[in-house]
């Protein structure tokens, strides 16, 4: 009973109930952490995503850097 129901609320709205839970997870860190580690760790979670994801699709990060970084600090 309860798996027919979680799939069908799956199939049906899928980025509703990931929201919902992605909204409680930050609601629940908010609430043990305070903002400004929440904050952190958001931001800690979201770079280590972006560098993963750099390295799954075989993308060089030192191009990233240097087309983010001045000239002269990549050696």
């Amino acid at each position: 009973m309860f798996h027919e129901i979680f799939n069908d609320l799956w199939e049906n709205s899928r980025w509703r109930v990931i929201g919902v839970i992605s909204g409680l997870v930050i609601g629940i860190l908010f609430l043990l952490l305070g903002f400004f580690k929440t904050i952190f760790l958001l931001i800690c979670v979201g770079l280590g995503f972006f560098i993963g994801n750099k390295l799954d699709k075989k993308e060089d990060l030192m191009d990233f850097l240097d087309r983010l970084l001045p000239p002269g600090y990549h050696k």
